[in-house]
């Protein structure tokens, strides 16, 4: 046993020695390695970067969603293919674009975002809090607090996989793939408390500026603000909507006076009553034709407090004195019940709560759901305020409503990180 072991660990040895004299050169026969054939040379250099771009834009569409960040670093090309109509219309035919609900909050010092899928096979919807980084291209200081703090009562809009965050008198896009933060134009007017909306790949705002009555509409590709009409009421916290080509600016209070009769409030009585006139009206501005469509108002009147698109309809949130309402406009154009309203299931809310200053929410149409989101305030602060016991709708309360089978849902609650949010929904 003993003998056997020893002539192994010999023979173990010699081999060893070798092996690592074999990975030395001998002085006395010198190497020299023979250039590869042609053939071989060629085979070496052919790589996915000498494939031409459609056979190049097939592989990239392919990859997973958390490889997208870092394929735009690669090169230029890559970059530029990534940004193409064309990797998008891919991604989609592949089944790997998916609604992705983003609410985003700015403090004077930080930029805080989550993100919620609805359509996770065996999984249930949770939020998963994500970060935006400054560009590296950028040099305008995006990323700090100075900056963030021009960005109070914004507004967001998607277009593609980008969002656009619309402050009083600056913008930011943030790249939903790749994560980083660029600086854009800001509006010619200063506004806040505005409509905004994308129609047709640009950006329309209206409201929410004392001194002028005009809309803009914003170009990504040449990164300009225009100035396309003058809205027929001048409001302030309004909201936008689209669908169909068509951009809606809903709700709000009247500010100075109208675009269309000039009138003005003789008293503070008579001026407060009138402001609350455009609460439940709705303007329709075809971006298309560049003309403004016949105004409609939300049948019984109240305050219209949250209103987005979705599944081809606009849907409307109103608050009443004791009560909520929640509508469906028919927003298809081609249709021939075109502007008929429809009353259909509230949300699942404690009955007679009036909805005040202090709670706000965010309506986002993802997909075939409308998401109601709690970005401002606590309902159950109105509920112990009025002395009721009712609990559990804390802040951050998110509700989905199905717009096929028309009934509501609860959702995970919003990061306790986001408040007094905007929330938008990304194809991505």
């Amino acid at each position: 046993m003993s003998s056997s072991s020893s002539t192994s660990d010999s023979c173990t040895s010699r081999h060893f020695s070798w092996l690592m004299k074999s990975c030395f050169p001998n002085p006395q026969h010198p190497h020299h390695p023979s250039p590869l054939s042609a053939s071989l040379a060629a085979a070496a250099t052919t790589a996915i970067s000498s494939l031409p771009d459609d056979l190049l834009l097939e592989c990239l569409a392919r990859v997973p969603h958390s490889t997208l960040p870092s394929l735009p670093s690669v090169c230029r090309r890559w970059a530029h293919l990534l940004n193409s109509p064309a990797f998008l219309l891919l991604r989609l035919r592949h089944h790997l674009l998916f609604h992705t609900l983003f609410s985003i909050s700015i403090s004077n010092s930080a930029l805080f975002a989550a993100t919620l899928r609805l359509d996770r096979d065996g999984e249930p919807p949770a939020w998963k809090v994500s970060s935006f980084v400054p560009s590296k291209e950028n040099d305008s200081g995006c990323g700090n607090g100075s900056a963030f703090s021009l960005f109070s009562h914004f507004r967001l809009v998607s277009i593609g996989r980008k969002i656009y965050i619309i402050g009083r008198t600056a913008m930011l896009r943030c790249d939903t793939w790749t994560g980083t933060l660029v600086p854009k134009a800001g509006m010619g007017f200063p506004r806040k408390k505005f409509a905004a909306a994308a129609v047709g790949g640009k950006i329309l705002v209206a409201g929410g500026c004392t001194r002028s009555s005009a809309v803009e509409e914003y170009d990504p590709d040449e990164n300009v603000w225009r100035v396309v009409s003058d809205a027929p009421r001048r409001r302030y916290g309004c909201i936008g909507a689209s669908m169909d080509g068509v951009f809606y600016v809903i709700g709000g209070l009247k500010i100075g006076p109208s675009g269309n009769d000039g009138s003005v409030c003789a008293s503070r009585a008579a001026g407060s009553e009138a402001a609350h006139v455009y609460a439940s009206s709705m303007d329709l501005y075809d971006a298309a034709a560049r003309v403004w469509l016949r105004s409609r108002a939300v049948p019984g009147g109240g305050c219209v407090v949250a209103a987005c698109g979705a599944n081809g309809d606009v849907y409307i949130l109103s608050s009443h004195a004791v009560e909520l309402s929640f509508w469906k406009f028919n927003a298809s154009r081609k249709s021939a019940s075109f502007g008929e309203w429809s009353r259909i299931k509230s949300p699942p809310l404690p009955a007679q709560v009036r909805l005040d200053s202090t709670v706000r929410f965010s309506c986002v149409g993802v997909g075939d759901k409308v998401v109601l989101v709690q970005v401002v305030g606590c309902i159950d602060d109105l509920l112990r305020r009025s002395g009721r016991a009712e609990r559990g709708l804390k802040e951050g309360l998110v509700l989905v409503y199905d717009c096929a089978g028309g009934d509501w849902s609860r959702g995970a609650d919003m990061p306790e990180v986001i408040r007094r949010a905007a929330c938008v929904c990304v194809e991505c």
